[in-house]
């Protein structure tokens, strides 16, 4: 099944990339440039003197998803890769596509919630760290999609496998 194991590799890389994304986004302070510094999630820097932001809950809730984001992409890595090594097994793949799709869902709350929060601020601009997150956004949905195409293409594989028809 040449098409289902393509698939399933392509979501896994897809995937990876977004694991690394996100927790590159996650991770680092360079979210929002203005005038003589930059801030993340967890820092701000000002003319080279970094502190710890304050609790807002905004960046609580930017934060706590692209925290948990990065954990199920993380996971749903995990599964992917054990889906595809194991091939004796008929796995689906299920949990998987869940958990791709929640980290995107989470991901998008993130980024829309801190979006919203820092778009009409003047001489703040947006700055790598925030479009890595945005990036990483596709790549979670598009692996989703691989491996629900893979399922559905093992799902109907095993429906038909039953028939006396030669395909």
């Amino acid at each position: 099944m040449g098409v289902k194991k393509s698939l399933q590799t392509g979501g896994n890389l897809l995937n990876l990339s977004s694991s690394v994304l996100t927790v590159l986004s996650t991770s680092t302070n360079y979210w929002i440039r203005q005038q003589g510094g930059h801030s993340g999630l967890w820092q701000e820097c000002i003319h080279g003197n970094c502190s710890n932001i304050p609790c807002q809950n905004t960046l609580a809730v930017t934060a706590a998803c692209m925290v948990l984001a990065a954990a199920f992409s993380i996971v749903a890595l995990g599964m992917g890769i054990r889906i595809q090594c194991q091939e004796a097994e008929s796995l689906r793949s299920q949990h998987t596509i869940v958990l791709l799709f929640l980290s995107g869902l989470l991901m998008l709350i993130a980024l829309i919630v801190y979006t919203s929060k820092n778009a009409w601020k003047p001489e703040v601009f947006f700055s790598w760290s925030y479009f890595s997150g945005w990036l990483a956004l596709p790549f979670s949905f598009i692996a989703g999609f691989c491996f629900l195409l893979a399922d559905m293409i093992m799902q109907s594989t095993e429906a038909i496998s039953g028939f006396p028809v030669c395909l």
